[in-house]
């Protein structure tokens, strides 16, 4: 059942933690999801969530923990000592959501709590993958797995499978590889099943396998697991040994966070931010991109100075028109691009390809919004002139948008700069700016500005 926090439920729970009912409180939210307790967290005062957290078992705080959002998760670890981070904490996680955790401490912490660890194979696990980065694959990755030897009987594997599987949560796939850990296929459960027991394993896994490097962007993990439609995902190093596997639930954090990065940067948003950051930290996030913003009504004003529009004051009217036409197409042909280029559907076309398939789409919005304002402006009772005026230009300019909407994110891309960039403030101001010059260009040429 979805759980819907209210702030009636914040309430509740408010005063009963202040009448100190724990034990009520812990029983009302047993039914809960660890998800849903760690949203609760998030939303009570600090003091509050520290006493909610600490009424759980090990395990469900550990599993609590995780879901926490970052400033949630510092408040309540800043009050755990190394020794209880390290016993009722990190020893019930999976290496994955141990190194993030040790990952945010500060570094004389983070040593503490790594020799706290009783368990050595789970402590060494957490160092390997704290040497890489986060936004990598093997910053991704998880070290539990289940692998078989290509030599083993299937009644051995099935021994080793159990030996194993104790140490991992949810068993995804089985991984083959040789005496040097080097990755060969996978083994299907069923085959497993169906095959008598003396048989090698060699003979029955499946030798089509895709894996990553452990230098893979996760961006790049992430759309090959769309791409394949996988759930689970193998992880090598140079010598295609199995080093880990990356599971479809860090994949959608990844996903979740660089289609955010790109929703912040189309809205100008030039950092990672959050409602709930304090004053400074939205501020700043925010006024580089409106001071672009604030630069291009300058130049714009500046376009409309050069030109003497006084005997024609009419085409004054239509600037908001041509300024948000030119906006509109050039952020839509941008955010194709970038959706393209994200997800790797282009295929193989080059920029000119991309740039004559994005004039024949312009020249066919052109001539349809150029035709309706022409015959607007005629029914309305503007001068020819200004009608043909008008309607040239606006042709011109979604003409013009188009293609510097393409052609942007599509040169940021070669030149490894975030297309993103382009989808926002850079292309409105920009084509507000050079949609006027050409406005008035037009104008000067067949009204004689």
């Amino acid at each position: 059942m979805k759980f819907d926090l209210t702030k009636e439920f914040l309430r509740e729970i408010t005063e009963k933690l202040d009448r100190q009912e724990y034990n009520l409180v812990k029983k009302e939210l047993s039914e809960l999801h660890n998800v849903d307790i760690a949203e609760l967290i998030d939303e009570l005062d600090d003091d509050y969530g520290k006493i909610l957290f600490e009424l759980f078992e090990d395990e469900d705080s550990a599993e609590i923990l995780i879901e926490l959002d970052e400033e949630s998760r510092e408040t309540v670890l800043e009050d755990l000592s190394s020794q209880e981070i390290a016993e009722d904490l990190i020893e019930n996680l999976d290496s994955d959501d141990a190194a993030d955790i040790i990952a945010d401490l500060p570094s004389q912490k983070k040593v503490e709590v790594l020799s706290h660890i009783e368990d050595i194979d789970h402590a060494s696990d957490i160092v390997d993958l704290l040497a890489y980065p986060e936004n990598t694959a093997g910053g991704l990755m998880a070290k539990e797995l289940i692998r078989v030897n290509e030599k083993w009987s299937v009644l051995r594997c099935v021994r080793e499978m159990r030996k194993q599987a104790e140490e991992v949560d949810k068993v995804y796939a089985i991984y083959v590889v040789d005496d040097h850990d080097v990755l060969l296929g996978t083994l299907s459960l069923k085959k497993l099943l169906l095959t008598p027991e003396k048989n090698l394993i060699k003979k029955v896994y499946n030798e089509k396998v895709i894996s990553v490097k452990a230098n893979y962007d996760d961006e790049v993990v992430a759309n090959i697991m769309d791409k394949y439609d996988l759930v689970v995902l193998p992880v090598v190093d140079d010598l295609n040994r199995l080093i880990g596997r990356i599971t479809i639930d860090d994949v959608v954090d990844v996903m979740k966070e660089e289609a955010m990065e790109d929703y912040n940067k189309a809205s100008g948003i030039s950092e990672q931010v959050d409602s709930s950051d304090n004053i400074a930290t939205l501020t700043r996030a925010r006024l580089p991109w409106l001071l672009i913003g604030l630069v291009g009504g300058i130049l714009g004003a500046q376009v409309m100075g050069i030109f003497d529009i006084e005997s024609h004051i009419e085409l004054a009217f239509f600037i908001p028109l041509i300024a948000a036409m030119g906006g509109n197409v050039g952020v839509q042909s941008a955010a194709i691009i970038v959706q393209g280029l994200a997800s790797n559907s282009l295929g193989m076309d080059t920029i000119s390809q991309r740039l004559l398939k994005e004039l024949g789409v312009a020249l066919l919005n052109g001539l349809i919004c150029s035709g309706l304002i022409m015959l607007i402006t005629f029914l309305i009772g503007y001068p020819s002139s200004i009608s043909f005026t008008v309607s040239i230009s606006l042709m011109a300019v979604i003409i013009f948008a188009a293609l510097f909407g393409t052609f942007v994110p599509l040169i940021l891309d070669r030149y490894k700069i975030d297309p993103a960039l382009a989808t926002g403030p850079f292309i409105t101001t920009v084509n507000d700016v050079l949609g006027l010059f050409i406005y008035f260009m037009i104008g000067k040429l067949f009204l004689d500005l």
